[in-house]
C-alpha cells in the first residue's frame, strides 16, 4: 500500500514546490515507484520544476472529472526511472478539486505506487486542505522568519484535527519538519530564528536543513529538482532528508557558519 506524503506551509514561497520535486526524485532515485501531485489548480508550477510543461495533455482536474484517465494524465519522468508526475489544471478554480475525486485518484494511484507525494498550496484554502486531507505524513516547509513558523503552527493544527485519520482516530499524521533558506551566517547576526528556535515552537522532528543556496533557483530555472545536483550543498541536504525520511540516521549539515582559513581572512574573502 502506498505511502501519501503532504509537502505543506502556511507561507507561500517556502519552497514547497522544490521540496516537493526533490523529495519525489530523491525516493524515486533509492528506487520506490513514486507519483507527485500539483495540487496548487489555476498556478501550476511543479511541471516547470520537472520540467515537463510541454507533455502536458490531460491533469488531474482532468481525471477527477472522468475526462481523461490516470495513465493519459500521468507524465513519466525522463531522468529518473520510476518516477511519475500528475500535474495541475491551469484553467480550474479549486473548487474543482473534491474530497470523493481526490480520494478515488489517491486510492487508483496507491495499487501500483510505493509513494505519493501531494504538493499542497500554502495556507488553509481548499486546495491546501484537499491536499492534506489523506496525508499518512506531513513535510512541513518552513523559513527561518517568525511569521513562517507561525503560520505553520496552524497547519499541524489543522493536521492533527482534520485530516482524514484525526477524522477517523487513526494514529495521527506523522510530523516533519523541513527549514529551508537557512543562512547560519544572518542566525549569528540576530537576522533569522536558529534551528532550536524553530524546533522549540513547532515541536514535531527536524527531517532537515536546506541553506540559502543560489543552486535552488539555477536548478529550478532549469528544470532540474536540485536534488540531482550532488555538488551543491542544497542538493545534499535534500538527499540527506530523503534518507532521513526512509529511515536512515543522518547527522545535520550546513547548520555552522564556515571558519575563514587565514588567506581568506587576510583577503576578507
Amino acid at each position: 500500500m502506498a505511502k501519501i506524503i503532504v509537502v505543506t506551509s502556511g507561507k507561500g514561497g517556502v519552497g514547497k514546490t522544490t521540496t516537493s520535486a526533490s523529495i519525489s526524485t530523491g525516493l524515486a532515485k533509492h528506487g520506490h515507484k513514486t507519483v507527485v501531485i500539483d495540487f496548487d489548480v489555476g498556478l501550476r508550477n511543479l511541471d516547470l520544476i520537472m520540467n515537463c510543461e510541454r507533455r502536458v495533455v490531460y491533469d488531474f482536474v482532468n481525471v477527477i472529472q472522468g475526462e481523461a484517465t490516470l495513465k493519459q494524465a500521468l507524465i513519466k519522468d525522463k531522468r529518473v526511472e520510476t518516477l511519475y508526475i500528475l500535474p495541475a489544471s491551469q484553467t480550474r478554480d479549486k473548487d474543482a478539486l473534491s474530497l470523493e475525486g481526490v480520494g478515488k485518484v489517491l486510492s487508483e494511484l496507491a495499487e501500483t505506487f510505493d509513494y505519493i507525494i501531494c504538493d499542497s498550496p500554502a495556507g488553509i484554502e481548499h486546495g491546501a486542505l484537499m491536499a492534506m486531507h489523506f496525508a499518512d505524513e506531513a513535510i512541513i516547509v518552513t523559513n527561518p522568519e517568525i511569521s513562517s513558523v507561525r503560520d505553520s503552527d496552524r497547519i499541524l493544527g489543522i493536521l492533527q484535527s482534520k485530516s482524514q485519520r484525526a477524522k477517523d482516530g487513526q494514529e495521527p499524521v506523522r510530523e516533519h519538519l523541513l527549514l529551508t533558506r537557512y543562512n547560519p551566517e544572518r542566525v549569528v547576526r540576530g537576522e533569522m530564528l536558529s534551528v532550536g528556535d524553530v524546533e522549540e515552537i513547532l515541536a514535531i522532528p527536524l527531517l532537515g536543513v536546506i541553506p540559502e543556496s543560489q543552486a535552488v533557483l539555477t536548478a529550478s530555472n532549469q528544470g532540474v529538482p536540485v536534488i540531482l545536483d550532488d555538488s551543491s550543498d542544497a542538493g545534499q541536504a535534500y538527499e540527506d532528508a530523503v534518507a532521513r525520511l526512509l529511515g536512515e540516521k543522518r547527522e545535520h549539515r550546513f547548520l555552522d557558519t564556515q571558519k575563514k582559513g587565514f588567506f581568506k581572512r587576510m583577503f576578507r574573502g
